[in-house]
């Protein structure tokens, strides 16, 4: 009976031992996924913030959380399922869907680069229109349809990382990268966009001096905070989608490209000593970038010839 009892709980310790490896494994592919996914969620994170532009301050965070809760069934309800029976019935999609996607961020990324170059013309600001519900819920749904495409990448890239055999394993690494992605996406938006009342909360306080022009401070820097999220925002895009393209061409036997720039990536970053690690990465994402601004500008072309 003793015997029977202590086999038992030999038994349980080691099914907890395989569980713990087990969660183990998919926290550390979560981890390495979300590396790669880093691109687009930095572009999510900087588009969406335009989406609650000119909302009364009282309805910001209520849409953020709608938006929030619409990504997160983008890619828990949908793009999982979906993602997992491409993975089973068609491993071979994968890669020419990563590199459909990797076109798309290009053209977005190009877009971005023609309209800072080519500004349109500056319009009379008239007096601010108030935001409907049906306006509000028309701005949700556009954001929605945004970060369904920026979530499937996301999915795909997990997707492509993930090196676990199992199926439930898989599944959960997934649904991991896609929950920690869509809380640090909108936890960081909403941050963004509450950032400007905070510092006119602290500007309007008596009292400390140092808190009223932190405050000020605050709401000067938000309009050049968001410029400057929006053009790291592109930048991601081409770095991401061009980078997603180089793989793809590894992905196909033909490296020659990726590894020769690779190559030289190393040497440059070589001469710099301790910095190379730095120096190989920016160089490597600086030729991303620009095959993703080549791709864009071959995209958009196309687009206007074909569809009208």
């Amino acid at each position: 009976m003793a015997s029977g009892f202590f086999a038992l709980l030999d038994d349980i310790a080691s099914i907890s031992k395989i569980a713990v490896s087990s969660l183990d494994d998919v926290a550390a592919q979560a981890l390495k996924a979300g590396k790669k996914t880093a691109g687009i969620v930095i572009d999510d994170a900087a588009v969406t913030p335009r989406y609650v532009v000119g909302f009364a301050a009282e309805r910001e965070l209520p849409t953020i959380a709608k938006i929030a809760w619409g990504s997160l069934k983008n890619k828990t309800l949908y793009l999982l399922p979906g993602a997992l029976a491409l993975s089973f019935l068609a491993p071979w999609a994968i890669t020419p869907l990563l590199m459909a996607g990797g076109a798309f961020l290009c053209f977005e990324g190009y877009e971005k680069v023609h309209a800072m170059l080519h500004p349109p013309p500056a319009e009379a600001p008239g007096p601010a229109a108030a935001i409907s519900a049906a306006d509000e819920q028309a701005k949700v749904a556009s954001a929605i349809r945004t970060d369904f495409i920026l979530s499937a990448e996301i999915m795909a890239i997990t997707l492509a990382a993930v090196t676990t055999p199992t199926f439930i394993n898989k599944a959960l690494v997934l649904g991991l990268v896609g929950v920690l992605v869509t809380v640090a996406v909108y936890g960081t938006v909403a941050l963004i966009v509450k950032a400007d009342d905070f510092g006119l909360y602290l500007a309007q306080q008596g009292g400390v001096s140092v808190v009223r022009a932190l405050g000020r401070g605050i709401v000067y820097a938000m309009p050049g905070l968001l410029k400057a999220l929006a053009f790291v925002g592109m930048l991601a895009m081409l770095w991401v989608g061009g980078g997603i393209f180089l793989h793809g061409l590894e992905e196909y036997g033909l490296g020659a490209v990726p590894h020769a720039i690779h190559a030289f990536a190393s040497r440059a970053g070589a001469a710099f000593g301790a910095a190379a690690g730095g120096v190989t990465w920016f160089v490597d994402a600086t030729a991303a970038g620009v095959l993703g601004l080549a791709i864009g500008f071959v995209v958009a072309r196309a687009a206007a010839r074909f569809v009208k």
